[in-house]
C-alpha cells in the first residue's frame, strides 16, 4: 500500500517521523474543507456528540492539513463543531501534508459515507458524492485504500474489507459500477450526476421537495441565470415534471426574460396552451388489430391515420 494511506501506520506514536503523530490544535486554527458538501449533525445527533466529548473527550482524532497559518480539516468536521460548542480549547489531529486535491477530496466523501451511509444523506449529497466517483479522479485502487485507512482510524484492530463490484458480473460502464456499490441503477446515477449541476442555491429545494427529482434533471440544463431566477420564483410558483420540460424547451430555442419563466410557471406558456389544446383519441382493440400491426410506431400509426381521413374527407366533399 501507498504509505500515504497507511494510516494503521500513521496513527501509531513515532519519534522517526513527527508528522504522524498526533498533535493537539488549537480549535480556533482549523477551518472546514473548502469544497466541503455535507450538513453538519444538528438537534439530538449532535447533543449527543457533544455529551460523549464532555465526558469522554474525542476518542478518534480528526484529520487535517496545513493551510496559511493553521489547518483545513479533511476529516471530522462534526467532531470539531462539538467539540467547540463543548468548550473544548484544543482537539486532537492528524496533520497529513503533501495531499493532492484528488485525495483529499476522497478522504472527505468516504469518511462521511463511513459515518453516516449513502441512504441517510440528503439528495444533493448523494448527488455530489455520485457525480464525484463518476469523474475521473477517482480512482478505484486509491479509493480501496483511504476506505481501509478510515476503517482503520475507527478501529484499529478492525480487519478490513474491500470494496468491489458483485462478483460474477461484468458492468459495462461507469455508471453501472457506481449503481452496483450503491444498489440503484444507472438511470437513479445519471439523474444524480444531472442534479450536481444546479447551482447551489437551487439543491436546497431539491432536498426538502420543493423541486421533484425528475422536475431537476430538467431544471440543470438551463442557463445560470435561469436558475438563479427561480430560486426567488419557487417561493411564490409551483414547479413540476411537465413545467421544468417545457422550461428545459423553450430554453433551448430561445432566450427567457422573467415574464415568460412566470408564464410557464403558472401554467400559461404558449407551450403549455398548446399541450391543454392537444386532445387524444382512443380507438377499441379490436380496430387497433384489425388496421394496425403491432410492430407499427405510433408515427406510423399517426400517419396512416392521417392519409386515412384525408382521403376520407376527400371524398365526403
Amino acid at each position: 500500500m501507498n504509505p500515504i494511506f497507511d494510516l494503521g501506520t500513521m496513527i501509531r506514536p513515532s519519534t522517526a517521523n513527527a508528522a504522524t503523530q498526533i498533535t493537539q490544535i488549537p480549535c480556533n486554527m482549523l477551518v472546514p474543507y473548502h469544497n466541503h458538501k455535507f450538513s453538519l449533525y444538528s438537534g439530538e445527533r449532535l447533543d449527543d456528540m457533544i455529551a460523549s466529548i464532555r465526558a469522554n473527550g474525542v476518542l478518534t482524532p480528526i484529520v487535517v492539513q496545513p493551510l496559511n497559518d493553521g489547518y483545513e480539516i479533511i476529516i471530522g468536521h462534526n467532531r470539531w463543531n462539538a467539540s467547540k460548542l463543548a468548550g473544548l480549547s484544543h482537539i486532537p489531529a492528524i496533520i497529513k501534508t503533501g495531499l493532492t486535491e484528488e485525495e483529499a477530496e476522497m478522504y472527505v466523501i468516504e469518511s462521511n459515507l463511513m459515518q453516516r451511509g449513502f441512504d441517510d444523506l440528503k439528495i444533493s449529497e448523494q448527488a455530489a458524492v455520485i457525480a464525484a466517483r463518476h469523474s475521473k479522479m477517482f480512482s478505484q485502487g486509491k479509493r480501496n485504500d483511504i476506505i481501509k485507512e478510515l476503517q482503520k482510524l475507527e478501529d484499529p484492530e478492525m480487519e478490513c474489507s474491500e470494496t468491489s463490484s458483485p462478483v460474477g458480473k461484468k458492468l459495462a460502464t461507469t455508471s453501472e459500477k457506481i449503481g452496483a456499490d450503491y444498489g440503484m441503477s444507472k438511470n437513479t446515477v445519471a439523474r444524480l450526476i444531472r442534479i450536481n449541476k444546479l447551482i447551489d442555491g437551487l439543491k436546497p429545494l431539491v432536498d426538502d421537495g420543493t423541486i421533484p427529482i425528475r422536475a431537476a434533471v430538467n431544471l440543470s440544463y438551463l442557463p445560470e441565470d435561469i436558475q438563479y431566477m427561480l430560486i426567488s420564483l419557487l417561493k411564490k410558483y409551483k414547479i413540476d415534471i411537465k413545467r421544468s420540460e417545457i422550461l428545459r424547451e423553450q430554453s433551448s430555442i430561445k432566450t427567457l426574460d422573467q415574464l415568460s419563466v412566470i408564464k410557464i410557471l403558472m401554467g400559461r406558456s404558449d407551450r403549455s396552451e398548446e399541450i391543454k389544446s392537444t386532445k387524444s383519441i382512443r380507438i377499441s382493440n379490436a380496430t387497433y388489430s384489425k388496421y394496425f400491426d403491432k410492430k407499427m410506431s405510433k408515427e406510423e400509426i399517426s400517419n396512416t391515420i392521417e392519409k386515412a381521413l384525408s382521403l376520407y374527407f376527400k371524398n365526403e366533399v
